[in-house]
């Protein structure tokens, strides 16, 4: 069954803003390029394009005022229609404060992609503030022939400050079949999150995904990232491991003490799964 996205609205409320964010992306068949004719931003998302590459459009997220706080709702609904080539990136990590009614925040992101057509989201970070409580879902619906390259970072609390309450869903369907369904929890009322069987004390964490109709021929191969750091528990590189999944993609995981570190084992799987 295909979820539908929420209801566009825009409006200031006792609990929070709620804002909604659009981009469609088009293959313009005559000039072999991919057009914009849906870039719509609202709220704290002020949309621009930026420079493309090859027939890839390319869109820029940056923060128009400080959010998700408390009470909020966000949603990004991105589609890269048949043929198509859209990258999605945005200026600066996203932090998540607390708000003035102690509700919890709440941010979705809806990606389409078509067939024959390739979508990359590769936000910047995640930043979970003490006193933060947010509910953060991406939900992914594939064509058979599609592709898709998705990064999630997250930093639980900013330098020397606890972490807030994050919990996490990620479900990725390719032609109506479940490819990756997964929810995380960590901070206040997430028994275990912080024990050695989870994060070990690590404060970043994130994952890549890559998925593409290549894999259906060629499985990707388990990789641990990192390289001979990954084997040692102390030397604060953090860890990660990139591994196939059951159906046409592969899964990097990973943590590390801090964002920079995380994002250099991340990097490292892109270019693991990219020689694949």
């Amino acid at each position: 069954m295909t979820l539908a996205p929420p209801t566009p609205a825009t409006a200031r409320a006792a609990a929070g803003l709620c804002a909604t964010a659009r981009i469609v992306a088009r293959a313009d068949a005559p000039h072999g390029t991919t057009r914009l004719p849906v870039l719509d931003g609202d709220g704290p998302f002020a949309l621009r394009r930026i420079r493309g590459h090859g027939n890839q459009a390319r869109v820029c997220v940056v923060g128009a005022m400080s959010a998700p706080l408390g009470g909020d709702r966000l949603a990004i609904e991105a589609t890269a229609e048949a043929g198509s080539a859209l990258h999605l990136t945005a200026a600066a990590a996203t932090v998540a404060l607390p708000g003035r009614t102690g509700e919890h925040a709440r941010y979705d992101v809806w990606l389409t992609v078509g067939d024959g057509a390739r979508l990359d989201w590769l936000p910047e970070p995640l930043i979970s503030a003490a006193g933060s409580d947010l509910r953060m879902t991406t939900t992914v619906e594939l064509a058979p022939t599609a592709r898709l390259v998705l990064r999630e970072e997250q930093v639980l609390g900013r330098s020397g400050e606890e972490t807030g309450a994050l919990r996490s869903r990620l479900t990725v369907r390719r032609a109506g079949r479940t490819l990756l369904d997964q929810e995380t929890a960590y901070g206040p009322g997430a028994p275990g999150w912080d024990t050695s069987a989870v994060l070990d004390g690590h404060r970043a964490l994130g994952q890549l995904l890559v998925v593409g109709p290549e894999f259906d021929e060629r499985p990707a191969e388990v990789r641990l990232l990192g390289g001979a750091a990954a084997e040692r528990s102390d030397d604060g590189a953090g860890r990660g491991v990139l591994a196939p999944l059951a159906g046409p993609g592969a899964l990097a995981t990973a943590v590390a003490p801090d964002a920079l570190r995380l994002r250099r084992l991340l990097d490292e799987a892109a270019l693991s799964a990219a020689a694949e």
